[in-house]
């Protein structure tokens, strides 16, 4: 079988094959960010000009090209496309019958305080579920519960994305740093040790960032005893479980401390001031926005505060309220597991060699040190799957709220006619990413920020970000830069095991802008076609907090006592 060999260079000039190599993802985020243009339609367009950059400036075969695009159109559908569409089957179902209403009464009963139920769902309760599932489960579940207790829809996306940063680098179980590990050869033991001194810092500073987007500083001042409880009790366990039991369950158990911290705290402590507003400081477009039929829409201001025009739950209603999401909570965490893996991939699975792809294109230096084909095997793991254990759960808990079986069809079958158009960006957007994958247009983007020199402890850490805004995931970032990012730091002289760290640290910054997060943040919110709105709203933090990492890794390769932190392999 005859193989091609990825060109990094293919105009023999670094700064014109960047450009050329940059060209769909500039087109993809202006396309959203203009807000004249749909999402989904963005995606098929940017699909279309990667598969033209990959085939007539770097050479790719065209047929290796639609063979790639259509693996992507897979891996979309599977597992990310199938988290979000049967998550959102679950929120319908309780806010169909009214267990969503009497949950969102629940939570102001904890506090009526709008950040303070920020805190505690969006980046406490979206960390936990980043932990046990990943891959988009954290923003579509708290976006729901956001939109449901009466944020306005442009507050529920943005904060959801914001919030859902510092967990990542942990999230599903820790597959991003097995992923770092696999392609590093370094351990995941160390690995995960170090993200945990560099991601610590950040968990106490994103409560803080997040309330202060919220409501502005004088807002966040008001509560900041509150939001150091819950960004200090996640910091702490964060790095205590990562550098000292194992880097699997960091996620789940600083969640479990910082929700328990923050509800112990909040007994004994209120604000002088409770804020009630759902909406964003300033100027939120969001409030006058009518989504689309059939589609989630936001409660009116002052919702989930009792007496704000509903009837108070009882206890046992409420307790049924967090039947679903205990259930979800706990399949999910199961699904998880590598023991769970273990029994079930084996008897259902069915692993597909994608022909004329697999193993046929070469990856070469510089980017690895030694060249290798790449794998192209599509792992249909259905049963283990993230979004199977959410329909499980969905099933469940519909029939334990009485829904007849006919009822659960016709529901699932309306959630797919709701979500058409999100999951049609989502298999463009990662048919979009793992293009460019196998066409090396990413490692040319990799090897522009690697040729930064001393700065590159800095800029290497933005590759990160930009690996994670390119695929979305974490994971996937790790796997395309990890072993570029041990190669360059070896050869200036840095430590590996900081920088690879680094690849995942800053990667989690750029989890907020990947367009595929903004879809789902949309769709879970009901604020369809608005992407571009979000995508405006989150950019610069997304660049700030980025940078801000960045800076930490310049400290720790280069500054005493921070570089006394860095561990060796």
């Amino acid at each position: 079988m005859n193989t091609w060999n990825q060109v990094y260079d293919p105009f023999g000039s670094p700064w014109l094959s960047t450009l050329a190599a940059s060209l769909p993802v500039i087109a993809l985020l202006g396309m959203i960010a203009s807000g004249k243009v749909k999402a989904h339609i963005a995606a098929v367009l940017s699909l279309i000009l990667a598969f033209c950059v990959a085939v007539f400036l770097f050479g790719m075969p065209a047929d290796l090209a639609t063979r790639a695009s259509a693996y992507g159109v897979a891996l979309g559908l599977f597992p990310i496309g199938w988290i979000i569409l049967n998550v959102i089957f679950l929120y319908r179902l309780t806010v169909e019958k009214g267990w969503f209403a009497t949950l969102q009464q629940s939570v102001a009963g904890i506090t009526t305080d709008r950040r303070l139920q920020l805190l505690l769902v969006a980046f406490a309760f979206g960390a936990f579920f980043e932990g046990a599932g990943g891959f988009g489960t954290p923003v579509a579940v708290t976006g729901a519960i956001l939109i449901g207790l009466g944020f306005s829809p442009l507050a529920a996306s943005g904060l959801s994305l914001i919030a859902n940063t510092a967990p990542v680098a942990y999230g599903a179980l820790g597959a991003p740093i097995q992923g770092l590990a696999s392609v590093t050869g370094y351990d995941p033991y160390i690995l995960g040790a170090m993200i945990g001194r560099q991601l610590p810092f950040f968990s106490v500073l994103v409560p803080f960032w997040l309330i202060w987007v919220f409501a502005g500083f004088r807002g966040m001042i008001q509560i900041w005893p509150a939001i150091l409880v819950c960004g200090g009790s996640f910091a702490l366990a964060q790095f205590g479980i990562s550098n000292y039991v194992n880097p699997w369950i960091v996620d789940i158990g600083a969640a479990l401390v910082s929700m328990g911290a923050l509800v112990l705290f909040l007994r004994v402590w209120r604000p002088s001031t409770i804020w009630t507003s759902p909406a964003l400081r300033g100027n939120d477009p969001s409030l006058t926005y009518v989504s689309a039929a059939g589609s989630p829409k936001p409660a009116p201001v002052g919702a989930g505060v009792p007496g704000a025009g509903m009837r108070t739950a009882s206890s046992s209603e409420i307790m049924m309220a967090w039947v679903p999401w205990i259930i979800l909570s706990v399949i999910v965490a199961i699904w998880g597991t590598g023991w769970f893996k273990a029994i079930v991939n084996p008897l259902f699975t069915w692993k597909y060699e994608v022909p004329g792809l697999h193993n046929v294109i070469m990856k070469v230096p510089p980017v690895v040190a030694k060249a290798h084909p790449e794998a192209a095997v599509f792992a249909f793991t259905y049963m283990s799957y993230t979004g199977t254990g959410v329909l499980f759960a969905a099933i469940i808990s519909g029939l334990i709220m009485r829904f007849s079986p006919w009822r659960l069809v016709t529901a699932y079958l309306e959630t797919i006619w709701v979500l058409r158009y999100s999951l049609i960006t989502i298999s463009a957007m990662l048919a979009l990413g793992v293009l460019t994958r196998y066409a090396g247009v990413d490692a040319t983007l990799g090897l522009a920020f690697a040729g930064t020199g001393i700065l590159y402890p800095f800029f290497g850490t933005l590759l990160g970000w930009l690996g994670v805004a390119l695929t979305g995931s974490d994971t996937a970032s790790n796997v395309l830069f990890g072993g570029l990012q041990k190669i360059t730091s070896e050869q200036l002289g840095l430590s590996g095991i900081l920088m690879a760290s680094a690849n995942s640290s800053g990667g989690v910054m750029g989890k907020m802008i990947d367009a595929q997060s903004i879809v789902v943040a949309s769709t879970a919110t009901g604020y369809f076609g608005q992407e571009g709105t979000i995508l405006r709203f989150v950019f610069w933090h997304s660049i700030v907090l980025a940078c801000l990492v960045g800076c930490l890794v310049m400290l720790q390769a280069y500054v005493h006592p921070f570089s006394a932190m860095v561990l060796t392999p």
